[in-house]
């Protein structure tokens, strides 16, 4: 075989790898039969390259049964369904008897029919014919190399320039693939296990009060004008099985983030997106919020960024489990009750807009990171000040109720009065649990008048409201109102016959209304 095939052979597999995409997957020691896979596409056929002298049609026949043979090994350990093999020879002469019906249908593999070979063969006085049909196979012109009367010189320069580009093509996606080793992932899921164990020792991380005490988001508080807690509550976790899901997620999702990423990069866009997704539960769930689950969505967001600008890489690399595993979450978010979606969605974006402000290590696109900056900062803030909105706030009952009780435990009631006196104007139609509390609070600001309206509003509202019923009873009884302390007092007994507490009042009163009618 002279010179002019092997360089023809290793000009087609330069072009297959670096103007097709194409890799190598196996590279025979003799070096002249090579097979090329491209991993983000596929349907793509695998190229298989084969340079040796075919003199007899049966030799040909018997090559392409063992091609057959070695894809179909080739399909079962790429997992996929179907394989098409491009089986490319490279021959001085084509065989010198009939050959041609061996090319002109593909070769089905005898087991399941599931590994196709379509052949073509490129040899003297066939070179021409062979490479249109390779162009028609391929989807694009294939260039006829100018062989020429080349050397065995020019044969190694271009063996060593193909080989080259495909270990370059490697070390190149392997750069962007692991630009740093893992460290904040780590000390994150250090962090958030030390927080966990410290909340279990002081009160319990299912407790609503220790919650709140550590950094929760509660919407009234951070109204209120305690704004960390669009941070904090990103190292709480509610229960050891929250705490343990969100740290598998991020030891799967960070390594990968802060590899790609770096270290510094990878900080940024977890807590830029922990901080985003509270600021969308904020506006969207007026319920007591903690967990890492807004930055770990962050992680999804990163990496889907990564794969708009290294798509081909990311199809080939994680693409299509990354967004089976992300709708399998978001599905699942959507359908499982007492999940902050809000949270998950805002962690999503921004941990994609996070990711495009700091872009990749070592490569800078000022434009676009600045885009991306401005973009941010846009959302960030118009997003606040949406949530501080009177719209928003008349929507946040059970935060302002939760906040509330918060205060009362701890008997501030002049803060808990302030509440909900400021829910109470700006709601459009407080429930019978707002006015019941804020009269709570009157009764113990001395302001009875004031409470005795609420607690009307209540029953109004709500009656079967035994509690609001009781404790306008005790109103009545402090304004010497028997008859109206007896009948409120019935309701609540009537509606809650087991409660002691009940029927001791009404049997009280009974007593002071024989006492004043022996009296008299």
């Amino acid at each position: 075989m002279s010179n002019k095939e092997e360089y023809i052979f290793w000009s087609l597999a330069n072009t297959c790898i670096t103007d097709l995409g194409y890799r190598i997957i196996q590279l025979f020691e003799n070096q002249k039969e090579l097979w090329l896979e491209k991993l983000e596409n596929k349907t793509a056929p695998i190229i298989r390259l084969k340079q040796e002298d075919v003199d007899w049609s049966n030799e040909l026949q018997r090559d392409i049964e063992f091609t057959a043979a070695n894809g179909e090994r080739v399909r079962r350990q790429l997992n996929r369904r179907e394989l098409e093999i491009l089986n490319i020879y490279i021959s001085e002469y084509p065989p010198v008897d009939e050959y041609e019906f061996r090319l002109e249908k593909p070769y089905l593999h005898t087991e399941g029919n599931k590994t196709m070979v379509s052949s073509i063969l490129l040899a003297q006085g066939i070179m021409d014919k062979g490479f249109e049909r390779l162009s028609g196979r391929l989807g694009t012109a294939a260039p006829f190399p100018e062989a020429g009367e080349s050397t065995e010189y020019d044969v190694q320069i271009l063996k060593q320039q193909t080989l080259a580009a495909a270990v370059n093509q490697v070390k190149a996606e392997r750069d962007i693939l692991f630009n740093s080793k893992p460290f904040f992932t780590y000390a994150l899921i250090f962090i958030q296990a030390a927080v966990f164990l410290w909340l279990q020792l002081n009160g319990g991380s299912t407790n609503s009060s220790t919650l709140i005490k550590y950094g929760a988001k509660v919407n009234q508080l951070i109204y209120d004008g305690q704004w960390w807690r669009f941070f904090t509550p990103i190292f709480l976790h509610i229960g050891f099985l929250h705490l343990a899901l969100n740290s598998f997620a991020l030891y799967f999702l960070g390594t990968a983030v802060e590899r790609i990423y770096g270290n510094t990069r990878f900080l940024f866009i977890y807590l830029f997106a922990g901080v985003t997704g509270f600021i969308a539960s904020f506006i969207f769930s007026p319920n007591l919020s903690a967990g890492a689950s807004g930055a770990i969505y962050g992680c999804f967001g990163a990496l889907l960024y990564f794969g708009v600008i290294h798509p081909k890489l990311f199809s080939r690399t994680m693409g299509m489990n990354l967004l089976v595993v992300l709708g399998i979450n978001l599905v699942f978010s959507f359908t499982a009750p007492s999940i902050d979606n809000a949270g998950h969605l805002g962690g999503l974006a921004g941990g994609f807009l996070a990711a495009g402000v700091v872009y990749f290590p070592k490569k800078k696109k000022f434009i676009l990171q600045l885009i991306f900056l401005i973009l941010s900062a846009a959302i960030t803030w118009g997003a606040i000040s949406y949530g501080f909105s009177p719209y928003v706030k008349s929507q946040n009952e059970p935060s302002a109720l939760l906040a509330a009780q918060e205060y009362i435990k701890q008997h501030d009631y002049d803060q808990a009065y302030r509440i909900l006196k400021e829910f109470e104007k700006n709601a459009a139609e407080p429930s019978d649990k707002t006015y019941f509390l804020l009269s709570y609070t009157e009764i113990k600001k001395g302001m009875l008048n004031d409470a005795k309206l609420h607690l009307q509003k209540s029953v109004k509202l709500n009656p079967e409201f035994h509690e609001a019923y009781y404790n306008l009873a005790l109103i009545n009884l402090e304004e010497n109102d028997l008859e109206e302390a007896k009948m409120n007092a019935e309701k609540a007994a009537k509606l809650q016959p087991n409660h002691k507490q009940y029927t001791d009042l009404v049997h009280e009163i009974n007593q002071h209304l024989q006492s004043s009618g022996a009296g008299e």
